[in-house]
């Protein structure tokens, strides 16, 4: 069995510096996690990593698609999955903070059935309380965790029921995974003011670097469709080339939508128990790729002992393999 590293955490905690250093000591490729990163033109206002960043380490999933296209977590997917599959004697990070993106290549991907035309159509002309209404009716339980102005996710909801009879939150939970890969979690975390301070200072590095010029030339291009990416860092700057906000407002906005981000980034990562986590306020960055390279060769040991134990030996071995295994690195943690 193959493995991979995950590096996650919130964004503006730093990832891309320790990918990197620790993609450098693994000889490895980095695969991009990062949901706003696949569309080309939109690299100030996503942080996206520079080619002199990189440092010669090959990336993949980025600048992949035009910002007028659809690309799903069901496309993310199926691109890594077909990485991964096609270079099995390769070492990978997934490096990115697009926990739902991550998770479908882990654990697997649920099988919803894919976006229908007609009910989407639909869908479009109900007002935002029908769609809401909708939405409870058909499934509560997923309902209550999405905001009541969030049409796209509601939508999603409903139009799951109409096409297939059976509730978006339960579907949601039968997942296939598509690789013969085990991963090993990694999770980047911070002191939550030092994060913030981070994240507000980043925001005003990126209108240093022109992002109202980047946004500007992009949405002369793409129009209305940019803005239906809901990208942080266009649409606050879209509203204000509208006229709708002033420029401090949009700044404000990006800074507060980014820190918001940043929680709910937090609460998904640490809902997974499979995540080892380091805290770059209290630890260096030498020290966490050193422990993450040291863990990532023992798990790879394991892994060929568990192939050759498992040989013709039966599911008692299997569990006691299981046991030992995560007693072990369970130790080694504490």
């Amino acid at each position: 069995m193959n493995s991979a590293i995950v590096i996650a955490g919130p964004t503006g905690v730093g990832k891309t510096k320790i990918s990197i250093d620790l993609a450098s000591e693994l000889n490895a490729e980095i695969i991009s996690s990062d949901s706003a990163q696949v569309y080309r033109g939109l690299n100030i206002g996503t942080a996206k990593i520079t080619e002199e960043e990189m440092q010669g380490i090959k990336h993949h999933l980025i600048d992949i698609v035009e910002p007028v296209s659809k690309y799903s977590v069901g496309n993310f997917e199926r691109d890594v999955n077909k990485i991964l599959n096609q270079n099995p004697e390769k070492n990978f990070l997934l490096v990115g903070g697009t926990g739902l993106y991550l998770n479908s290549v882990t654990n697997g991907l649920s099988i919803l059935p894919e976006a229908d035309k007609k009910t989407r159509e639909y869908l479009t002309t109900l007002d935002n309380q029908a769609l809401l209404e909708l939405a409870l009716k058909y499934d509560e339980e997923a309902t209550k965790e999405i905001h009541p102005n969030n049409r796209v996710r509601l939508e999603r909801v409903v139009e799951v029921f109409l096409l297939t009879g059976q509730k978006f939150s339960e579907l949601s939970k039968k997942n296939i995974k598509n690789n013969n890969f085990k991963f090993l979690k990694i999770a980047l975390e911070r002191d939550r003011e030092n994060l913030y301070n981070r994240i507000n200072k980043r925001v005003d590095i990126m209108f240093t670097q022109g992002l109202v010029d980047e946004v500007k030339k992009i949405y002369e291009i793409y129009g209305e469709k940019l803005y239906k990416l809901n990208i942080i860092g266009y649409n606050e700057v879209i509203d204000y080339i509208n006229g709708k906000i002033s420029l401090d407002e949009a700044n404000y906005r990006i800074k507060l939508n980014s820190r918001h981000y940043a929680k709910r980034q937090f609460t998904w990562f640490k809902a997974d128990k499979e995540y080892q986590w380091f805290n770059l306020d209290r630890i260096s960055e030498q020290e966490i790729v050193k422990s993450i390279y040291t863990l990532f060769n023992i798990k790879a040991w394991f892994n060929a002992f568990y192939m050759i134990l498992l040989k013709g030996r039966g599911v008692y071995y299997e569990k006691n393999y299981i046991i030992y295994y995560n007693a072990f690195f369970i130790n080694i943690m504490l």
